[in-house]
Order: C-alpha cells, then sequence, then structure tokens
C-alpha cells in the first residue's frame, strides 16, 4: 500500500472476523522478551498477546542484528479502556479544531487511536514496541513511543521525512524483522504492530481477520 489507510476506512470495518479462538499469553514468561513497565496496569493485561502474535515476535527478536533487543512496551487493551483513549483523544482534538464534522474528528482521532469496534490491541493482536540496546538503552528511533502526531509534528509516522538518518535506520531495522516475522504496521505510528486482525487482513489481502476484541479472562 502507498496510501496511508487509517483504522476509520470503511474497508478496515468492512473485513468480517472469523476468531480462531487462541488463547491470550503473558509475554512476561518469555525470559528472552525485554518487557517495559510504562503502560502497566494492575491485571497486567497490557503484558498479554495472543498466542500467534507472540509466536511471530519472538521470531522477529531472533532476526534482529546482534546487540539489539526489542523492547515490549504494550499489547492487549481492554475494549473499555480502549474506548475510554478513543473518546479522550476524540474531545481534545474537537476541543482544538471547533470547525472539524465528526466525521473529521473520527478520521482525525484514528491517526492515533484505533476505533475501539476495530482495535487490533483489545483483540490482542497488536503491539507497540521499540528497540534497545545490550545494555537496555532505547535506541533513537526519532520520538518516543506513543508520541501523538500533533507533539512530534507527523514524525511518528512510519516513513516520516523529518526524523534523522539514524532513526530511520533503526525504524528500518525494526520494521525489516517484524515485517519478516509476519506482522504489518500501521503507518502512523512507528512502534505498532500487528498480525490476525482486520488491518492486518487489509494490508495482507486476506479474506478474513482471525483475532477480534475480547475480554480477557
Amino acid at each position: 500500500m502507498n496510501e496511508i489507510v487509517l483504522m476509520s476506512d470503511p474497508r478496515i470495518a468492512a473485513i468480517p472476523v472469523a476468531d480462531c479462538g487462541e488463547p491470550l499469553i503473558d509475554v512476561r514468561l518469555q525470559e528472552s522478551l525485554a518487557v517495559d513497565s510504562r503502560k502497566a496496569d494492575r491485571s497486567g493485561a497490557f503484558a498479554h498477546l495472543r498466542e500467534g502474535v507472540l509466536t511471530r515476535l519472538l521470531k522477529a527478536q531472533k532476526l534482529l542484528p546482534d546487540g539489539i533487543r526489542l523492547l515490549f512496551v504494550e499489547g492487549y487493551r481492554p475494549p473499555a479502556l480502549q474506548r475510554h483513549y478513543f473518546g479522550q483523544y476524540a474531545t481534545e482534538l474537537q476541543a482544538g479544531n471547533p470547525g472539524w464534522s465528526p466525521a473529521q474528528v473520527r478520521e482525525a482521532t484514528s491517526r492515533y487511536v484505533s476505533p475501539p469496534e476495530i482495535a487490533p490491541h483489545s483483540a490482542g493482536a497488536a503491539v507497540d514496541l521499540t528497540l534497545i540496546s545490550a545494555d537496555g538503552r532505547e535506541l533513537d528511533m526519532g520520538t518516543r513511543v506513543n508520541a501523538s502526531p500533533e507533539e512530534s509534528g507527523g514524525a511518528c509516522f512510519t516513513n516520516a521525512g523529518n526524523v534523522d538518518a539514524g532513526a530511520r535506520a533503526n525504524r528500518r531495522i525494526l520494521g525489516d524483522a517484524l515485517t519478516a516475522a509476519g506482522l504489518v504496521n500501521y503507518p502512523t505510528e512507528w512502534w505498532h504492530w500487528s498480525y490476525g486482525d482486520r488491518y492486518w487482513a487489509f494490508s495482507t489481502e486476506a479474506g478474513s481477520a482471525v483475532y477480534g476484541p475480547r475480554e480477557l479472562g
């Protein structure tokens, strides 16, 4: 895809879901995967992924150059939390752009937070992550993980031109490994990758998604 297709695009919502029933797995049980605490919650929901996503994540880590590891930031997000994030950001955008229509607000919001009904995180299908060195130092990716388009001046977009060569190279290292393992990127967020959800199905031209939104436990 050369164009940026947002999560709010009707083509994404139109993709059917045939949930395979795969369980959500706690990634903290994998000693080889570094897990960050910045998005930790009391239930530990943030550290869960569908089994097939975790398998591919571990494969991607093996494809990274020596001395570089993945840093897992957030995986599963309960539907109620997703609705909260979407509504909160939409309210902020509407307040700053009072002339926008509801459709414009929804589209702009989906650059940064997925509409709750199709959110890959709520399906356990998406992961937010970055790269670290062998000593645990985060590599320069051009912005922080979860930087908004407003905060970063659009530098959060995966192929943004307003990041330096070092950050672009690090994004390429991350993207090459995750793509080879079968995940797809949401192009407005360099850190967001998914497998098995509706956006993945659209990007790969699969007939349906294999993971849909669900509750933990």
